[in-house]
């Protein structure tokens, strides 16, 4: 049975979801009036007990600079990603050189694990196709990849994406995780030219 504390840690760690759920109401219905307040209360109360799922552990911590870095490095990578996406499709030299990639994240938390997923896939030119939960492992389906040498620059470009998260939104611990995996690192089952 747990303690006071345990529960109202439990509590305070699920409200931000709970406020959430509010805010999704309220911005489904586009008005901002203690009705709609009300009835997404109850509507969140609903869901919450109804679909029960594990708690997300969230931090509890936000680096400033490191959001803003974080947000401002995504921002540009979509333009980019877009502009090359868009010279692929346009270019009749294109030669298709897709592939699959399986790329071992450096953090266990499903947090971290969900935000990189997210990140990876609104920047063109990959999204994630399946996500192995227990290894931290992300697999990514990849536009114009043809050496093996591309592959590696793609999962390196995942894992500095990562980094970029946890020193923005991270616990210590998984920045003391990150900090101690040596630049590059993957935990990725490895292929022999990583790709499949």
């Amino acid at each position: 049975m747990s303690t006071p504390r345990e529960r109202l840690a439990a509590a305070v760690n699920q409200a931000p979801l709970f406020l959430g759920l509010v805010a999704l109401w309220m911005l489904l219905w586009g008005r901002f009036g203690w009705l709609e307040l009300l009835s997404g209360v109850l509507v969140a109360g609903l869901v919450s007990v109804t679909f029960y799922l594990p708690a997300v552990q969230l931090s509890g911590r936000l680096n400033p600079w490191h959001g803003a870095r974080f947000f401002l490095r995504l921002l540009a990578d979509i333009v980019r990603a877009s502009v090359q996406v868009a010279a692929l499709a346009l270019s009749p030299r294109y030669r298709p050189g897709n592939a699959i990639l399986a790329v071992g994240l450096n953090t266990r938390s499903d947090l971290i694990l969900t935000w990189t997923a997210v990140a990876t896939s609104i920047v063109p030119g990959s999204i994630v196709v399946d996500v192995d939960r227990v290894s931290s492992t992300l697999y990514l389906h990849v536009l114009n990849v043809h050496t093996a040498g591309q592959a590696e620059r793609f999962r390196a470009s995942v894992l500095a994406t990562e980094k970029r998260i946890v020193l923005a939104f991270g616990s210590r611990e998984d920045i003391e995780r990150i900090r101690a995996c040596p630049a590059g690192a993957d935990a990725a089952p490895a292929d022999s030219d990583g790709a499949t």
